[in-house]
């Protein structure tokens, strides 16, 4: 996932300042598309344009009922301009229309070439969202202890989980069987097709980049570019793409404690006061699991100050929010580090919820990366997670146990996604990315034949935003079609 960390800096700013088998064969749509619709755009402010799109809910079923995605586009600013370019930010469950708004300025170069398309996929935001159960259930489920080091609080969150998908399919059970990244790649195609558009210029961070994969599955004659940056691995089920994420989330741990331990306990890093960080962040979080800390009418938990170190680690321009949280909560404040928790939940001021947790990432991702619904399988997963990170492993230990339960069932076996008469296709890997680890880039390189793989060298999740040298090579394959040589590695 990658759109929380602009709106992220502006808000943690504030609060400073106030105190991520075999597969389908088949490489074209086995269905003819139905029809585009048209968008009636309307100006939403800030040079901004919003519309609606009809597309089908059941692509197998023509003249059936149909849901409204919603749009947003940034019409292109210079003189010479390409055509339309979508983006999506990933999740599975971001929203487009939100990460557009907020990203506007570091897709200025372009912007000038294309109009910059951004919607929120079938599920999510205002699109036929998917919803669960309500902002004081989420907040205990989001709160709930996650490391089941008892019979009771195992229990416990079993049970959450089980009562979470009940609510899934009881508010949004109609909705729930058409969630998949198939069915929003054909959406994707519609949203093409709408815009006027003869091939696709589309770039995909993270989950988005499964989402790109699925539409040169099916439309491979129909793109004109894919960017994919973050690569999520087709071919990897559910546990093995975790138990590679925490590998790399560790050793960004590693690489923000060894940066702080680095540093003069008077400059840069107030968590190395008193002490070694990484000693006192376990310590910190065996405290918060006897005592959460009391914010207002909340608590910080050991499982929500955890959600903040791990979304600090999707980019290391958050290191210096974590510093600050980690150290306030030292002293008793749990402020910062419930705010970062809050921004990666998606959870409002007021107490409200966007969906991304509420059902949005799940819908998706439970029917695309199916998981066992044996309890037994989560068991046997804690030596190898424990091992891949001490801090995340058996926090994360039945984490997928949410999609064994899911009410609904996948329709198409998970497995590596075939693509034959597309043009070249830029992958983009970062060495230490914690949500997309490099191997997967490096596989679907493999997997897509004439693909070109550019690697990042460094920390954090995606490369577009953190990496001077991948904006411009991912820039030059959108405008120019210049696709860097491949084995090229930006070190900036």
């Amino acid at each position: 996932m990658t759109g929380h960390v602009a709106k992220f800096m502006v808000l943690v700013t504030i609060l400073l300042a106030a105190c991520t088998i075999k597969g389908p064969v088949a490489t074209q749509s086995p269905r003819p598309s139905p029809s585009a619709g048209k968008i009636a755009w309307t100006d939403c402010g800030s040079g901004f344009q919003c519309g609606n799109l009809q597309v089908p809910l059941d692509y197998s079923q023509a003249g059936g009922r149909t849901i409204s995605l919603a749009l947003i586009r940034k019409p292109a600013t210079g003189s010479n301009r390409i055509g339309s370019m979508l983006l999506n930010p990933g999740g599975p469950g971001e929203s487009g229309v939100q990460f557009l708004r907020e990203d506007i300025t570091s897709l200025a170069n372009l912007n000038r070439r294309f109009d910059v398309v951004g919607w929120d996929p079938r599920g999510v935001g205002a699109s036929a969202p998917v919803t669960c159960v309500d902002s004081s259930q989420l907040d205990t489920y989001l709160s709930l202890d996650a490391v089941l080091d008892d019979p009771q609080e195992k229990q416990a969150a079993i049970q959450a989980d089980k009562d979470f998908a009940a609510g899934c399919q009881s508010r949004s059970g109609d909705l729930l069987p058409f969630m998949d990244s198939a069915s929003t790649a054909r959406d994707m195609d519609q949203i093409r097709a709408a815009l006027g558009d003869a091939k696709l210029t589309y770039l995909g961070f993270s989950y988005g980049t499964y989402i790109g994969q699925w539409y040169a599955h099916l439309f491979p004659t129909h793109i004109r570019a894919l960017s994919l940056d973050g690569v999520v691995d087709p071919a990897v089920n559910a546990n093995d793409s975790l138990l590679g994420q925490l590998v790399g989330f560790e050793q960004n741990l590693r690489a923000f404690l060894a940066d702080c331990a680095g540093k003069p306990a008077s400059a840069n890093c107030q968590y190395r006061q008193n002490g070694d960080p990484g000693s006192k962040l376990t310590a910190l979080m065996s405290r918060l699991d006897a005592t959460p800390l009391t914010v207002g009418s909340r608590q910080l938990t050991r499982s929500l100050a955890m959600t903040g170190v791990l979304q600090a680690l999707y980019s290391q321009s958050l290191w210096q929010y974590l510093d600050q949280g980690l150290g306030a909560a030292d002293r008793g404040d749990g402020r910062i580090l419930l705010l970062i928790a809050d921004l990666y939940n998606q959870r409002n001021s007021d107490g409200t919820y966007g969906n991304l947790f509420n059902g949005a990432f799940g819908s998706a991702y439970c029917l695309d990366f199916p998981a066992s619904s044996d309890v037994a399988t989560y068991d046997a997963l804690g030596p190898a997670y424990t091992k891949a990170s001490p801090f995340f492993g058996p926090w994360s230990q039945y984490s997928n146990l949410q999609c064994g339960l899911w009410p609904v069932k996948p329709k198409i076996k998970q497995g590596p996604l075939t693509v034959e008469g597309a043009p070249p296709i830029l992958l983009v890997g970062g060495t230490n990315d914690p949500a997309t680890p490099l191997i997967d880039a490096q596989a679907v390189n493999k997997q897509i034949a004439g693909s070109v793989l550019l690697t990042r060298q460094g920390n954090g999740h995606t490369s577009y935003d953190s990496s001077p040298c991948s904006h411009a090579a991912e820039d030059s394959y959108l405008i120019d079609l210049m696709l860097p040589s491949p084995g090229t590695i930006c070190s900036s």
